[in-house]
């Protein structure tokens, strides 16, 4: 995996507004307002920076948090967990591994299989549905 690194200048250029807030200044889109939070459908969700895939549509589901959920990536190596001492608390918090990208955090009170949540910003994510992603 090659690592994607751009001056802040090219980020800023390819994101919008939003995106640069929440991806690159570790920002938190407002609860129930992402396009992906309600979203169905067979596909996978890609990091909106560099594309890198993340999260398969299988493992979603509705948290009731207001943020599009998962409990699992698609490849644990594609996500990179920081300690996120922010807020006066400590979280998980969940980077794309191949771009360094904000995505949200981990918490340890999800669904088997794994007990995990992945609470992840919708402007964090592309989402490519099945049909285009080649199955």
């Amino acid at each position: 995996m090659d690592k994607v690194n751009k001056p802040d200048s090219e980020w800023r250029a390819q994101l919008t507004a939003e995106q640069y807030r929440v991806t690159r200044e570790k920002g938190t889109e407002p609860p129930f307002s992402g396009a992906y939070n309600k979203v169905s459908g067979t596909g996978v969700f890609k990091c909106v920076c560099c594309g890198q895939p993340l999260f398969d549509s299988r493992t979603k589901y509705d948290s009731g948090s207001g943020w599009p959920s998962f409990w699992a990536p698609v490849d644990g190596d594609n996500l990179e967990i920081e300690a996120d001492h922010s807020l006066g608390m400590r979280r998980d918090e969940v980077l794309c591994s191949r771009c360094g990208a904000h995505m949200g955090h981990v918490f340890p009170d999800g669904p088997e299989p794994t007990g995990l949540r992945y609470c992840i910003n919708s402007v964090a994510l592309d989402f490519e549905p099945e049909n285009e992603a080649g199955g």
